[in-house]
C-alpha cells in the first residue's frame, strides 16, 4: 500500500466515505465493471477496450474518465498510446473498507431492545 492508502486507512481509524463513495461509483456501470474487467491481466489502450467490447471511443473515454476520477484506474503514455491498468492501492482500500464492515458488523442488540 502506498503512504497515501495508509493514511486514509489510519484517519480516525476508518476510510473516508468520499473515497469509497467515488470507487463504488465507479463500479455501479456494466460497461465501467467490463472495462475493468479487461485490466485484469494488465495494461489496456482504448484501442484494445474498443475491438473487445464494441463501444465507441468517445463511450469509453466517458467511462475512463470516471474510473480515473475514482483514482480506481491509472494512465501512462508512450509515444502517442495511452495505456490504462487498474490501481491496486484502490482495490485494496475497497477490500479493507469491506473487511472492516465484515469484521465489525455483530448481532449484539441494541440497548433500547
Amino acid at each position: 500500500m502506498n503512504l497515501i492508502t495508509l493514511k486514509l486507512l489510519k484517519e480516525s481509524g476508518k476510510i473516508k466515505k468520499e473515497n469509497i463513495s467515488k470507487l463504488m461509483v465507479s463500479f455501479s456501470d456494466p460497461f465501467r465493471l467490463e472495462i475493468i474487467e479487461l485490466m485484469i491481466d494488465g495494461e489496456v489502450c482504448v484501442c484494445d477496450i474498443m475491438k473487445l467490447t464494441n463501444l465507441s471511443q468517445s463511450r469509453i473515454s466517458y467511462h475512463i474518465k470516471i474510473l480515473k476520477e475514482a483514482g480506481l484506474i491509472s494512465d501512462r503514455q508512450e509515444g502517442r498510446w495511452v495505456y490504462y491498468s487498474l490501481n491496486k492501492e484502490s482495490l485494496l482500500l475497497i477490500k479493507e473498507w469491506i473487511f472492516s464492515l465484515i469484521d465489525n458488523c455483530s448481532n449484539r442488540k441494541r440497548c433500547c431492545e
